[in-house]
């Protein structure tokens, strides 16, 4: 049958990123401990598209992509798929993105109590034909804020409120890229209070008191998770943003920072 998608194309313009997108498969994440989750994960898959051709084969990013769906993914089993995706379609480079939901375990501070938080998560990848993988890891986590202004005003109390940090870190090529269980760990610590999904009495009085007593302005959780990313052997780039959904207005407070390390 005619190659259509091969044939030559006179416009005279390359296109950048050419591909699928929010392609819903089954995925297998790699755990801290040794093992996997399985997750179902929306993924765009694109590779550059030289000025001759007229289009690129759209069914062999799904080729490519099915059989990972069986074998846990993370940062080096994206540069194969990156490297076959280059090679199959003859591309000068290749890019893919892929969200999931990831559980990671909580221990309830006082009773003990297990659960699991849920945080929105990507594996981000580009590479060009002889270079290797550049890798971002995205992590989106709740958190508690507790106003330093309200506790120094008030008589008693100080509202708070839950606030999301979205997280981007990249390393250097050759260091590892951190897990995502300590990446949520090391973030929620710059916050005045980690989210727990299941409390008991006993709990509850343990974060509010300690939310009470480590007050945070959204400029202050951005600074200390900046100073706590610098502090990452091997990092390369990162970005925050921080956004605490006020309990006292219709808005939300918001901060951002991003910055090149080395």
């Amino acid at each position: 049958m005619k190659d259509v998608q091969s044939s030559i194309d006179q416009r005279g313009i390359s296109i950048q990123r050419v591909g699928i997108k929010e392609a819903c498969l089954p995925f297998l994440i790699k755990t801290k401990d040794g093992g996997y989750q399985q997750a179902v994960a929306r993924a765009c898959f694109t590779v550059a598209l030289p000025m001759e051709y007229k289009g690129t084969h759209m069914s062999r990013f799904l080729e490519i992509l099915n059989p990972w769906s069986k074998k846990p993914v993370a940062e080096p089993e994206l540069a194969e798929i990156l490297q076959e995706a280059l090679d199959k379609l003859q591309a000068e480079s290749a890019s893919i993105r892929i969200d999931f939901k990831y559980f990671v375990d909580r221990t309830a501070p006082v009773s003990g109590r297990q659960s699991v938080l849920d945080v929105d998560c990507f594996f981000a990848g580009d590479m060009e034909q002889g270079g290797g993988l550049r890798f971002t890891l995205g992590v989106k986590l709740p958190y508690t804020s507790l106003c330093p202004c309200s506790k120094e005003i008030s008589r008693y109390g100080a509202h708070n409120q839950r606030g999301i940090m979205d997280v981007q870190v990249r390393f250097h090529p050759e260091y590892e890229c951190i897990l995502i269980e300590d990446l949520v760990e090391l973030m929620e610590k710059q916050a005045s209070c980690q989210i727990y999904p299941l409390l008991k009495r006993e709990d509850e009085k343990f974060v509010t008191e300690t939310a009470y007593e480590n007050p945070k302005f959204v400029e202050d959780i951005i600074r200390d998770g900046v100073l706590a990313l610098r502090g990452l052997t091997g990092i390369q780039w990162f970005s925050i943003e921080c956004e605490n959904f006020e309990s006292i207005h219709n808005h939300s407070a918001y901060a951002a920072h991003e910055e090149v390390v080395s």
